[in-house]
């Protein structure tokens, strides 16, 4: 797969292959590249503890984490951490 183009959808091609070659489904690995190349998965801006619930909520949305909805911030914090 390397050198090959993902086409415009994939924002970071070589990310998207390595989750892939980790066994990461095709959906799964462009939301986390595309995130990750929008600047949405990691934030400088502190842990994942500091931020509020709605950021962490939309970064669980943005890299596809089910059950969001029914999660307290503490469980959103950790669905992020254990996902990446």
């Amino acid at each position: 797969m390397p050198g090959h183009d993902h086409g415009p959808q994939i924002r970071n091609g070589e990310l998207y292959e390595k989750l892939r070659d980790e066994g990461a489904s095709k959906e799964k690995a462009a939301r986390i590249a595309n995130a990750q190349a929008a600047g949405t998965l990691h934030h400088p801006g502190g842990t994942l503890e500091s931020r509020s619930k709605k950021q962490l909520y939309d970064e669980a949305k943005e890299i596809g984490i089910e059950g969001r909805s029914g999660m307290d911030k503490g469980a959103l914090a950790k669905a992020i951490r254990e996902h990446g």
